[in-house]
């Protein structure tokens, strides 16, 4: 399975590129990962809020492929242990999916076409983080899901 994470704007705070770099290298020995990452919107003016997540919502549908299946990191997701989603991660490997597209939207949020195009909804936490951090706590969490299924010590070492 290949396991994608759709961003949108570039990671621009060294010591967390640092750590998404570290773990995204670990990632590479369980599973075939790609970090997919939209450029900011520019020339923005006055646009509403809804109006950007419109405008990043087309950019983020244009890099989900008809074959992924799209799990956007929401705050309304669902919650789970890191155990709970090694589970959640297994079941959709032995589903037969060929590609998982974690998709985390900028600042406002998803455009109702986004969220109409997912599949499902996970939850960090209930607490708001900064955008790019949740980056570096995702891929963290993922290689901890891959670590935990095939009971390596990473996981409560």
């Amino acid at each position: 399975m290949t396991i994608k994470l759709i961003v949108v704007s570039k990671t621009d705070v060294p010591y967390i590129q640092s750590g998404i770099d570290e773990y995204v290298g670990r990632l590479k020995h369980y599973c075939d990962f790609e970090l997919v990452v939209i450029p900011a919107l520019k020339n923005l003016g006055k646009a509403t809020p809804d109006e950007v997540k419109e405008r990043e919502g087309q950019l983020i549908l244009k890099q989900l492929e008809r074959v992924d299946c799209a799990v956007l990191l929401d705050e309304h997701g669902k919650e789970y242990t890191s155990v709970g989603f090694s589970e959640y991660l297994q079941k959709q490997m032995n589903s037969g999916i060929r590609s998982l597209a974690f998709v985390i939207g900028g600042a406002f949020g998803f455009s109702p076409a986004v969220y109409a195009a997912a599949q499902h909804k996970v939850s960090l936490s209930q607490m708001t983080f900064n955008h790019q951090m949740v980056r570096l706590f995702f891929v963290e969490q993922l290689y901890r899901a891959f670590t935990i299924l095939r009971h390596e010590k990473y996981h409560n070492a």
